[in-house]
């Protein structure tokens, strides 16, 4: 059986959304459910891909498991110990990095590239001559796409194509040799042709030294071609989990499904009209009564709008919060 590596249950961040002195004092606070009771797990050397709109939690989540946003609820299990609240995180940051969606805002500009990529050492105190320090750099910088690393130790962020600068975000990640990344959009701004390059370098260390990643992505395509598993967000939560197969074959929740009708498919001419959603993504500062996507649904009952959904396992493994699969309303 897989050795589940980090367990999330029921994950809440919220933010009190502070407005004037008259709501203030006498009105009732608005609060932003960023992310609104959030249950998964990764197992050690998988790729879950969370899936989503802008907007729909996903940065939110991943920063909350690293505790770089505040957890208002909720529990996070990383090999087995509690992260949520821990006040010492120093054993866990060496295990679990970030990798970062922007390479032109995570990067400083005024460092040397072995200075950016070598700081994790130098604060965690791994290293103690500069021998041992260069050499983790160079290690990090290979292992990342950048060789012969020699040719990027001096070099600034600007003087790097959007490509590498990736990668040397990527090598900052990797020199701390983690087992668990949150890559957080980690190609979106990248081009078609490097960021194969990319991703291959990810399930490389994946496969070569099993990294695990929680994927965030809004590209369902992607996500299908390097996950384990696949979980679909929607406002604050996930509405279907399950194996990549099973989601991209075998959908079930509504969101799920017109995900996938506007994913392009190589080789077929399209002959339909796409469905498109309708309406916008309801306002994460404003309570939903019911199914949060229920005012965007093609197939909404009037339970819908009444009553949240339970989380229910269809398959084994493929879980769906929707009431077509509630006991009795199939």
């Amino acid at each position: 059986m897989a050795e589940k590596m980090l367990e999330v249950k029921d994950l809440k961040v919220y933010y009190e959304i502070k407005k004037g002195l008259a709501q203030t004092f006498f009105g009732k606070p608005q609060v932003l459910r960023a992310v609104d009771g959030v249950s998964f797990h990764i197992d050690r050397g998988e790729i879950l891909s969370l899936v989503g709109e802008s907007g729909s939690g996903k940065t939110t989540t991943g920063k909350a498991i690293l505790q770089l946003a505040p957890a208002s609820g909720g529990s996070i299990l990383f090999d087995g110990e509690e992260i949520a609240g821990k006040k010492d995180l120093s054993e866990f940051r060496k295990k679990a990095q970030m990798i970062y969606q922007d390479p032109y805002q995570s990067l400083n500009p005024r460092q040397y590239i072995s200075d950016i990529v070598g700081e994790p050492l130098d604060v965690n105190g791994l290293v103690t001559t500069q021998e041992e320090r260069n050499e983790r750099i160079r290690e990090a910088l290979e292992s990342a796409g950048l060789t012969p690393a020699d040719d990027y130790l001096y070099r600034r962020p600007f003087e790097l194509s959007g490509g590498q600068r990736q990668r040397a975000a990527i090598a900052g990640s990797l020199i701390m040799k983690p087992e668990f990344v949150v890559a957080d959009e980690p190609v979106s701004m990248l081009d078609a042709s490097i960021r194969t390059g990319i991703v291959k370098m990810m399930l490389e260390q994946r496969d070569k030294k099993g990294v695990a990643y929680l994927f965030i992505t809004h590209d369902l395509s992607l996500a299908w071609l390097i996950s384990d598993r696949i979980a679909i967000m929607y406002l604050g939560k996930i509405m279907e989990i399950g194996t990549a197969h099973e989601i991209i074959k075998n959908p079930k929740h509504p969101y799920t499904q017109a995900l996938l009708d506007i994913m392009p498919v190589p080789g077929k001419v399209l002959t339909e009209k796409r469905r498109i959603l309708e309406g916008e993504t309801p306002n994460a500062g404003t309570e939903v009564r019911g199914c949060k996507f229920c005012g965007r649904c093609p197939v909404a009952m009037e339970i819908c709008g009444q009553v949240e959904p339970e989380n229910k396992e269809v398959s084994p493994g493929h879980f769906v919060m929707c009431h077509k699969y509630t006991a009795g309303a199939e």
